[in-house]
């Protein structure tokens, strides 16, 4: 069975690319349009990894995912933040948050896969 994950960015474009990218790569994808959206997916269907952008509306990324570690079912599922954020800042915020990978766009996506291939459970 294939490893199922949770992509989440405002931009559909780029959720497209982050998709095509990790179903190339035999994963199974579930696409969010935000935070908030994303959080409605978290209904006990077994994510092995999530990736998500920072900056969106409704619920940005950081806020996602401290709202995520706080639901025992993905407590421990890993998270790699895909976004233009490249401030130490955010990347501390986010560390603190539980976030495991921080990739700054645009991406490469044999970049992406690497860190997808470490992390996912």
């Amino acid at each position: 069975m294939s490893k199922t994950i949770l992509v989440i960015d405002d931009s559909a474009s780029m959720r497209q690319m982050i998709s095509m990218t990790l179903r190339g790569a035999g994963y199974s994808v579930v696409e969010a349009q935000d935070g908030k959206d994303a959080l409605s997916k978290l209904d006990g269907s077994k994510y092995n990894l999530i990736v998500s952008d920072v900056n969106m509306p409704n619920m940005d990324g950081l806020s996602f995912v401290k709202a995520a570690k706080q639901l025992p079912a993905y407590k421990f599922t890993p998270v790699i933040m895909l976004t233009t954020e490249a401030g130490e800042a955010k990347k501390a915020e986010g560390k603190a948050a539980g976030v495991r990978a921080w990739i700054v766009k645009p991406f490469q996506p044999p970049m992406l896969l690497d860190a997808v291939s470490k992390l996912v459970m």
